[in-house]
């Protein structure tokens, strides 16, 4: 299985939602779709499932645009949205069933229903009703529905929001199994979850693709760009006179005679921090240069 995306435009009235937004996921692919609030994230899952149309361009699941009557492709697409809708008063083993019975699979229901209570962990909860469940557990339960027909394209937005350490670890655990049979395209504003089961970082912002790389090629796209070093001095310079410092575009103190220096361009910083402190009758301490996070590549794309 795999998603095409190509040129997708949306518009809302004169709100560009969207801008010829291109990109590709394949079989196998956990790839992580970031963005700021109102990047276009979720109107991009919520075209690519179906639920709504773009005004431009086309999705492919599979070869099949999304937009066809086809109703086999929509069958093999698994979808959690952000905010989880659930029938509060169902019971858990009988909201299951009822979605399950939505799709023409050659398994009983029983069965299926069955496998995915013991794979996302519903098992002391299955005969209660959604209503009366924690977060974390309405959360399994809407990631149940969306596996329940084994799809072979996943569309998760925000899916481990609201569980807990142990939960999230066991939810990523099951991401990540699925994901080496499956197509999986999943939102997140938790960066350790990319950094734990993603193959892939796609970051959106302002409706425009701004990276498309390897999670092992996205910090590429900064090094060039920035760097951060932690000094520590035998006691405090002058903050202005360390931001006077050629290529340093930001300066602060973390706690007395240790400061965070953010620099731009491909220089190297440190010899020019020993040369301020030789200058300065400072004796350096320490002197640590960060390796950029996930954290700090969202941070430099996504800015104003």
């Amino acid at each position: 299985m795999s998603i095409v995306v190509q040129g997708v435009t949306k518009l809302y009235r004169e709100q560009k939602a969207l801008n010829n937004v291109s990109f590709e996921v394949n079989t196998g692919e956990i790839v992580a779709f970031l963005g700021p609030n109102g990047a276009g994230k979720t109107t991009m899952m919520r075209i690519i499932t179906g639920f709504i149309p773009a005004t431009s361009g086309s999705v492919l699941v599979n070869g099949i645009d999304i937009s066809s009557d086809d109703p086999e492709i929509k069958s093999d697409i698994g979808y959690l949205p952000e905010n989880n809708p659930l029938y509060p008063e169902m019971y858990v083993r009988e909201y299951l069933g009822f979605v399950a019975s939505m799709y023409k699979k050659t398994n009983s229901v029983k069965k299926q229903i069955d496998n995915i209570i013991k794979i996302t962990g519903l098992a002391a909860e299955q005969e209660k009703r959604i209503g009366s469940l924690s977060k974390g557990y309405r959360q399994r339960v809407g990631l149940a529905q969306a596996l329940i027909h084994d799809p072979g394209v996943l569309i998760l937005d925000e899916a481990t929001s609201g569980l807990d350490p142990n939960q999230i670890i066991e939810i990523r655990n099951m991401i990540r199994d699925a994901g080496k049979e499956k197509t999986i395209l999943l939102s997140t504003h938790i960066m350790q979850e990319v950094e734990a089961i993603c193959d892939r970082v796609i970051i959106i912002d302002k409706g425009i693709i701004v990276a498309d790389e390897k999670k092992s090629d996205i910090y590429k796209v900064i090094k060039k760009h920035r760097q951060i070093i932690h000094v520590e001095f035998d006691r405090d310079p002058e903050e202005n006179a360390l931001k006077s410092l050629r290529n340093v575009v930001n300066a602060r103190q973390l706690k007395t005679c240790l400061w965070h220096i953010e620099a731009e361009g491909e220089e190297d910083i440190r010899p020019a921090l020993f040369a301020f402190a030789v200058a300065n009758n400072l004796t350096v301490l320490s002197l640590q240069k960060e390796k950029s996070n996930l954290e700090e590549v969202f941070r430099h794309l996504t800015r104003e």
